[in-house]
């Protein structure tokens, strides 16, 4: 696993797991005391009843009153603050309730090789033979986001032609899902793989006709029998900094919550201290929930984590299971196979490992939360959780259902039985659903892909997330899609109307269920009194555009315990 070998990234961040390595930033601000008062703008409260009301009190960081100017300054007092947001709209801080904190710091730093950046896979050549020209004898060369579903070429890169233009160079390439890498016959020597090497359980080294690994890895065990030897690309050289970074990027969109769902995975254990110490530090300025990272259960075990460990800025609030790979890299388990082919996609966990895993982390009192993108693995969760339920689990746990990508009626079913909810990794419809579509599954099953619309007929909570980096944190930009569900690659096209769902809707699932899936809905996702004052404004009210045109508004200000942690420069 990687945090066994990155041995630098994981000094680097023990030491930022201890209180005193945050000093270097300074004094924290002060707490938000006293009291104002925000009127004038559309204050979509996100409550119940969905009210939209005139203004909003603050007292020392939380929600006093919200209504009418009279209301809320007869409940503040003639001495509070007021300020005016004219034409401005005000709603919840939006959750977003599956990303990775830590990988995307390290990510951050590699070269973007996806589709805006490279539109085909001879481009994406070019780029590492670029980047090769200019690196240093024996450096590393780690790139990121190729994605074959969206840029025209080769479905594949393999050894054979990355040697070709970075012989001596040792080479790693992530697809854009994380679920695959790619690498050239250098880094295949560094990390000892041979035609004997055995592939890892759920995982697979793709061979040539010869039985010697093809540069291919599929599966998480064989992209980090590779990955772990690049100690210079994943290692962090100032974890504060990478840390307020991260949050200061999820403050631009609005974000004021964030959930890591799978801590640990990208740097090892101490990333929980981490967490806790920048917490404690007073420099956080987006609050943090996280599931622990289920390839790392010996670990959590070890150091006796428990559900709820934490505060409101960070909390541990999941137990994370990856149970199968990436549809648009054919790695997502399936029913029936792909289409053109036979290969139905990987488990990486079995079934009967799965259900146990579920049931004994369930009874441990752990909200369970499962990857399953392929609609065999969603069958395989359910069963899974089914089994949790009858074992005693308690269902008020909300287990959680991570991208649920392709969701048969039957499941929907299953799902709202259960009382679980799923969280719908949305991009999948906007960047890739044209690939869906015609070239993985046809257009049927493609139908099938992010049914937000049906599950809220079927009286399910559901949320929306970016999984970032496999695609980009903006809260915007998922509204948008659930609401229009537009296909990138394809003008003008639309995939299955019929799942659409309403700008209200799609708001809900951003604030106050996002809230509730994450176990936070008593203290933050909508504006009702006693609430964190987290808010975001923004330069119109959703609700007063055409759904068209939900992307053209602008984050104007976001406030995190009435302090406002972000404001857009002016134009």
């Amino acid at each position: 696993m990687l945090q066994d070998l990155t041995l630098l990234s994981v000094t680097q961040v023990a030491a930022a797991a201890r209180p005193e390595a945050w000093k270097k930033l300074g004094p924290a601000p002060a707490a938000q005391s006293g009291t104002f008062i925000l009127t004038g703008a559309s204050v979509l409260t996100v409550d119940a009843a969905f009210s939209t009301v005139e203004a909003l009190a603050v007292r020392d960081g939380r929600v006093l009153a919200v209504g009418s100017l009279d209301e809320v300054r007869a409940e503040a007092g003639e001495d509070a603050e007021v300020i005016e947001a004219a034409g401005r709209a005000i709603l919840p801080g939006f959750v977003e309730p599956h990303m990775h904190f830590f990988t995307i710091a390290v990510m951050s730093r590699w070269a973007n090789v996806g589709a805006i950046a490279c539109p085909d896979a001879d481009a994406v050549i070019d780029r590492i033979s670029d980047l090769a020209a200019e690196a240093g004898p024996d450096r590393w060369i780690v790139a990121r986001q190729f994605d074959p579903s969206l840029q025209a070429g080769a479905d594949q890169i393999t050894r054979h032609t990355l040697d070709q233009v970075a012989p001596r160079h040792p080479v790693f390439i992530f697809n854009a899902s994380l679920h695959i890498g790619y690498c050239n016959s250098r880094a295949l020597e560094i990390a000892g793989l041979t035609a004997e090497t055995p592939d890892p359980p759920g995982s697979a080294f793709v061979r040539d006709e010869d039985g010697r690994p093809n540069g291919v890895l599929k599966g998480q065990p064989a992209i980090m029998a590779v990955l772990a030897h690049t100690l210079s690309s994943l290692a962090i050289d100032d974890v504060p900094a990478a840390c307020l970074q991260v949050c200061a990027k999820a403050n631009q969109v609005g974000v004021t919550t964030v959930c890591d769902q799978g801590a640990g995975l990208s740097l090892g254990r101490a990333e929980v201290g981490a967490f806790h110490s920048f917490a404690a530090s007073g420099h956080m300025t987006a609050r943090l929930r996280y599931s622990l990272s289920g390839a790392m259960a010996d670990r959590w075990d070890e150091m006796d984590v428990k559900p709820g460990q934490g505060d409101e800025m960070a909390r541990a609030t999941g137990w994370k299971i990856v149970s199968d790979g990436s549809n648009q890299g054919r790695s997502g388990l399936q029913r029936e196979p792909y289409l053109g082919g036979t290969d139905r996609g990987l488990a990486y966990v079995a079934p009967d490992d799965l259900k146990a895993a579920v049931i004994r982390r369930s009874l441990e009192g752990w909200q369970v939360v499962v990857h399953a993108n392929g609609d065999q693995a969603i069958d395989n969760t359910l069963d899974a959780m089914e089994a949790a339920q009858a074992a005693g689990a308690s269902p008020d746990l909300r287990f959680r259902i991570e991208h649920c990508s392709i969701l048969h009626d039957d499941q929907i079913r299953r799902i709202a039985a259960l009382g679980a909810s799923p969280s719908f990794l949305i991009g999948h419809v906007h960047y890739w659903g044209k690939a869906f579509r015609d070239e993985i599954f046809g257009s049927l099953k493609a139908d099938l892909l992010g049914r937000a619309a049906s599950c809220g007929k079927a009286g399910i909570r559901w949320t929306l997330h970016s999984d970032e980096p496999v695609t980009e944190m903006d809260p915007l930009r998922l509204m948008d899609n659930a609401v229009n569900r537009s296909l990138w690659k394809e003008p003008g096209g639309v995939l299955n109307p019929a799942e659409r769902v309403s700008v209200e809707q799609a708001i809900v699932s951003l604030t106050r269920d996002a809230a509730w899936q994450c176990h936070s809905e008593h203290e933050i996702g909508s504006l009702e009194p006693g609430k964190f004052a987290d808010f975001v404004l923004l330069d119109r009210s959703p609700l007063d555009i055409e759904p068209s045109d939900l992307r053209s508004l602008k984050v104007l200000e976001t406030w995190v315990a009435g302090r406002c942690v972000y404001r857009r420069e002016a134009a």
